[in-house]
């Protein structure tokens, strides 16, 4: 059976190729369209395959409202309400255009986040080649919908998400027409903690969906991004900034350009040292081969002495007989004269 496999930009992923790297600048541009710019150029350096952006304004994801639903209460955002944090870390919809020209000059794919229709309307505009659906909005089944029928590839976030929502989301993604159709896995906290990630669930998300499976990462190193790729997870999401000094929202649950780097680079790894089912010597073995122990005769034997414990020994290096063949060989006459040192062979035996 053929494994799923989706496309974009004329980059094929699943797990028959290497791992599918997304650099999610999020809010790290931190107000400046220079800093989304050299974020993007740095991006482009670590080998990483797409930039993602998030297309939202403060008025298009939530109210402006104080009332206690729309408070921030612990953790990194503490005492913000929803539009206060959404108005500092939006990305300007004017600030799109400059930057899908900067990525199509570099050569790395990029894409965004739409989180209404007329974001995905502004997105069309520009010709993105694929979209991600946030895991907070893998709920939206309208904006699911309405980007599918826009015919491009769609990777949803299952952060929060249980397994039936995540068929809910599926089934609409397909329903309004996606034929390219990836998840993550996801845990929704900043920053997440290793234990809360529970790898396990991606072979069985892959088993459960039929579907292009990745992980969008949210813990501090690359260590889980890095093992996800054993379970299967053919995409690696993870936030990106240029110094997690930065001040911005998510600046400090970010992986710096060195650590992106490693990370395109372990998980490419990690990929390649799957491979496939293999008992046999592999290439970088063959010239040790002879190493390995063998049956060698360590006393001096006249013609006609017969084999004895003491006469023979497995040592290293090869060129003898197995030592499988030691309780075989004891007890035979030799035909020859042989001395200390000699590998044990058939052909000196009666």
């Amino acid at each position: 059976m053929k494994t799923p496999e989706i496309r974009i930009a004329g980059r094929l992923i699943g797990t028959a190729h290497h791992p599918y790297v997304i650099a999610e600048m999020s809010a790290n541009h931190n107000g400046s369209l220079e800093r989304a710019l050299q974020l993007i150029e740095a991006a482009a350096e670590t080998g990483a395959d797409a930039v993602k952006l998030q297309t939202y304004t403060a008025d298009t994801i939530t109210l402006d409202c104080d009332s206690e639903e729309f408070q921030i209460h612990g953790g990194l955002w503490d005492g913000k309400t929803l539009h206060q944090l959404y108005q500092a870390a939006y990305t300007p919809w004017e600030w799109h255009k400059p930057l899908f020209n900067r990525a199509r000059e570099l050569n790395i794919t990029i894409f965004s986040s739409p989180f209404d229709n007329t974001a995905v309307d502004l997105l069309e505009d520009l010709n993105a080649p694929a979209y991600k659906i946030a895991s907070f909005e893998a709920v939206d089944l309208p904006l699911i919908k309405y980007v599918a029928s826009t015919g491009k590839p769609m990777i949803i976030s299952t952060g929060m998400a249980d397994a039936e929502e995540i068929q809910e989301a599926i089934d609409a993604a397909k329903a309004a027409g996606c034929k390219e159709l990836a998840i993550l896995h996801c845990v929704s906290g900043y920053p997440a903690p290793a234990e809360d990630y529970n790898l396990r669930t991606i072979p069985d998300m892959m088993n459960r969906f039929g579907l292009v499976t990745g992980l969008s990462d949210h813990t501090l190193d690359n260590t889980t991004a890095i093992a996800s790729v054993v379970l299967g997870a053919s995409i690696i999401e993870k936030h990106f900034t240029l110094s997690r000094h930065g001040g911005g929202p998510d600046d400090s649950f970010s992986l710096e350009p060195p650590e992106l780097t490693q990370l395109c680079l372990g998980a490419k790894t990690a990929w390649q040292s799957l491979g496939k089912v293999d008992y046999g010597l592999k290439s970088s073995e063959k010239g040790n081969a002879k190493f390995r122990r063998s049956l060698y005769i360590v006393k001096n034997l006249s013609a006609g002495s017969i084999i004895t414990l003491g006469d023979i020994q497995s040592i290293r290096p090869g060129f003898g007989l197995a030592p499988k063949h030691l309780t075989a060989v004891l007890g035979r006459r030799v035909l020859r004269e042989v001395h200390r040192g000699e590998p044990i062979s058939w052909d000196m035996m009666e």
